[in-house]
């Protein structure tokens, strides 16, 4: 199967993010998840071979798990049901595109912590805090931490990063009722997902939500539990004071790493045996998240 890095809809320009494509379709959204792939904020030049269908069947999953929890954007997956004319495009959007509805973007990222990794560890080892707050001295590297933690963070223009950011400054931003909601809601789904996939032996170590606000209602948006927006650790392989083998694109960040790319700039091809195994990753955490075997069509 080809990669799809582009869509390409006759008489109709999406919006291009680092991953998808979105195309204004009046009341609703179409959401394109693409086979492109991004490495500290810069798009590669070639792409994973069925990673926007993998992202697509993740974020499906957990839409019909969290259905009874919380309201969420995604009206269909079947591109039959689409408007005109993106139902004629069946060859490069099926599987990996949905029609959502529109809703006006809370500009908060909610991310949820349940371990100490990443950039939190990063500055857990500076300054005893992640995201300002302070936490119990002696914490090691992806060590699980007695309580899960909520740190916001603005939503960044393209090509700019997000910014951690404190509660109260959430407040601010989005009024104290949504910001108590987001973050109340955040860290009750996180729990109910991480107790599932802990049942799949995988361990859900930090997540990043997004929310939108429709007629007066606070629903989830964008995509859910996907590798490009949690850590998803095999449990069999966990150890803690050190870096965790994961369910993403860290075959990419490590060739990166070892090319020396400045994290700038266009970006580079990658080896056919990193897009391989990459591919093979993503597979593997859908898999072995939903008890499905992974099959292009179905």
């Amino acid at each position: 199967m080809e990669t799809v890095l582009r869509t390409r809809i006759a008489g109709v320009e999406p919006k291009r993010g680092k991953v998808r494509d979105i195309y204004d379709v009046g009341d609703k959204l179409l959401i394109v998840a693409t086979d492109r792939i991004s490495a500290f904020d810069v798009v590669m030049a070639n792409g994973i071979p069925y990673k926007g269908i993998v992202l697509t069947r993740i974020s499906r999953f957990w839409f019909d798990f969290l259905g009874g929890e919380v309201e969420h954007h995604l009206i269909s997956d079947d591109v039959r049901s689409f408007p005109e004319p993106f139902c004629n495009y069946g060859e490069q959007l099926a599987g990996r595109s949905m029609l959502v509805k529109k809703v006006e973007v809370l500009p908060i990222e909610c991310v949820v912590r349940g371990y100490l990794a990443g950039s939190g560890w990063k500055e857990y080892k500076e300054s005893g805090t992640v995201c300002g707050q302070k936490l119990p001295a002696g914490l090691r590297q992806c060590e699980k931490l007695g309580e899960f933690i909520f740190t916001p963070a603005t939503k960044a223009e393209r090509g700019t990063h997000d910014e951690n950011i404190s509660f109260q400054r959430c407040v601010e931003t989005i009024g104290e009722e949504a910001a108590n909601y987001v973050r109340d809601k955040s860290i009750e789904i996180f729990k109910k997902a991480g107790d599932y996939a802990e049942s799949r032996g995988i361990i859900l170590a930090d997540t990043k939500f997004e929310w939108g606000v429709i007629d007066g209602r606070i629903i989830l948006i964008d995509e859910v539990l996907t590798p490009d927006s949690s850590r998803f650790w095999p449990e069999d392989k966990y150890e803690v004071g050190r870096d965790q083998e994961s369910f993403d694109k860290q075959f990419v960040r490590n060739f990166l790493e070892s090319i020396n790319f400045d994290k700038s700039g266009p970006g580079v091809e990658l080896p056919e045996d990193i897009v391989q195994k990459t591919s093979s990753k993503y597979i593997e955490g859908y898999e072995r998240l939903t008890g499905k075997k992974f099959e292009f069509g179905r």
